[in-house]
């Protein structure tokens, strides 16, 4: 009954409206008083969990990111991706996808690529001729290929709370999210049709085509050699994870002040305190996180859970149906970080009951809560592209739901089901890890 109250206080905080932290917060305090627990045993342990160096990229990648808005870098990406498909009907919606991957390589978080590619392209779609609903519900849905296109920074929190290898971990969300940027491309052209005001530019011929591509390129070449410097790095094996974020925030700090001369010291301070308030934030919540899933597994809770799904049916694929819906749900309360810090541990017992391999868990961890972030009610992705594209909820709910039931459900679907789809690019890299933790 305790844990069934807990969990009623922590929805309920959540769904009011009371900071994500507090919500933990008061969970662990109505376990530890009505439990009989001792505040000196839980306390060391959050401490002691939290003394990891895995822990230092999120920052990072966070300061990363903001950087990059800042910078001009963001929107030197944006250059080259409109440079390379804008000229066709739709192209700017799909240059809009392709720019959120491509910042998702270097900030690697929804948020980041909400703020940073919405602020440029919303308005910019809108002036071509795309009604600012459209333009928005793309970009909060596009926005979710920032955590699945590495590095991400759910991934690392899941990594390092299942002690699955990081690095595989990036991989698994690479298939997926490739496959989803090809359908919302498709998706936002077949759109497009029904626009009537969309300005498409004119056909180039091949030779004057190339010369604007070869004009971005040289441009925002630079920028570009960002996601190459990080991805290259840990896959060639020169740096982990976490120098990785490190390289990035000293790479584009350099772009800021020596190459784009863009970066002000004021704007560099601002930037610092941005992340230093929201690795804060994050800090405090994963503490109680922490003792949250240490104390739901003292009271036997991913057992229970266990018996409560067996109990509706020992069906392989329900199974990994309701978990699915149940990751949907998290991910609609919390933003991506909180989702991934509370489900992975809560529900990492039962995928290894089942078969499941973890690094495919990981696929499946991150396609559901990204799905979970863009669908109302509380949508908390879809809510902050709408303050940012300054576009009402009405306007933007109906392209929302066709992105995410046309685009988003199947691929979660496949990656739910089709292993092969998030595990090859893994095993095709690291054979002798993804052998070793799990079938494959």
């Amino acid at each position: 009954m305790n844990i069934v109250l807990d969990l009623i206080i922590l929805i309920g905080l959540l769904v009011v409206g009371v900071p994500v932290p507090f919500c933990f917060m008061a969970a662990v305090l109505f376990l530890l008083i009505t439990g009989d627990y001792s505040y000196t045993f839980m306390l060391p342990i959050a401490f002691y969990k939290m003394n990891s160096l895995t822990l230092l990229a999120v920052p990072f990648f966070i300061m990363a990111g903001g950087l990059m808005q800042s910078t001009g870098v963001a929107e030197r990406l944006v250059g080259v991706a409109n440079a390379l498909i804008g000229s066709i009907r739709g192209g700017l919606g799909a240059a809009t996808t392709v720019a959120c991957a491509i910042f998702g390589a270097v900030a690697g978080t929804c948020s980041a690529a909400v703020a940073a590619i919405g602020a440029i392209m919303i308005p910019r779609m809108v002036e071509d001729g795309y009604p600012r609903g459209h333009a928005t519900a793309l970009v909060a849905c596009a926005s979710v290929l920032g955590q699945l296109i590495p590095p991400s920074v759910p991934m690392i929190l899941y990594g390092w709370v299942t002690w699955t290898p990081v690095a595989a971990c990036f991989l698994s969300t690479v298939g997926p999210g490739v496959v989803l940027i090809i359908v919302y491309s498709i998706l936002n052209w077949w759109m497009c049709r029904r626009f009537p005001d969309l300005k498409t530019p004119p056909r180039l011929p091949p030779l004057q085509q190339a010369r604007e591509v070869g004009r971005a390129a040289w441009r925002g070449a630079f920028a570009l050699i960002a996601p190459l410097i990080i991805l290259g790095g840990i896959y060639g094996g020169v740096f982990y994870p976490t120098e990785s974020a490190t390289v990035a925030v000293v790479y584009v700090v350099f772009l800021g002040f020596v190459i784009y001369r863009s970066l002000t010291p004021r704007e560099l301070g601002r930037t610092l305190f941005q992340t230093a308030t929201t690795t804060g934030v994050i800090m405090v919540m994963l503490f109680f996180v922490l003792m949250l899933a240490r104390l739901y597994t003292m009271e036997n809770v991913p057992q229970r859970l266990i018996a409560l799904m067996q109990g509706i049916s020992e069906n392989r694929y329900v199974l990994l149906l309701l978990m699915s819906l149940f990751l949907i749900v998290i991910g609609m309360l919390m933003d991506d970080f909180s989702g991934t810090l509370l489900a992975a541990p809560l529900l990492f017992p039962i995928i290894r009951e089942i078969g499941v391999h973890p690094i495919h868990f990981a696929a499946i961890l991150g396609t559901n809560l990204g799905l979970g972030n863009v669908t109302p009610p509380c949508a908390p992705i879809l809510y902050l592209a709408g303050r940012i594209g300054d576009c009402s909820f009405d306007r933007m709910i109906k392209p929302a739901l066709t992105f995410m039931l046309c685009g988003t459900l199947p691929i979660v679907i496949l990656t739910t089901y089709v292993p092969q789809l998030s595990l090859w690019l893994p095993h095709l890299m690291y054979p002798k890890i993804v052998a070793s933790i799990g079938w494959v």
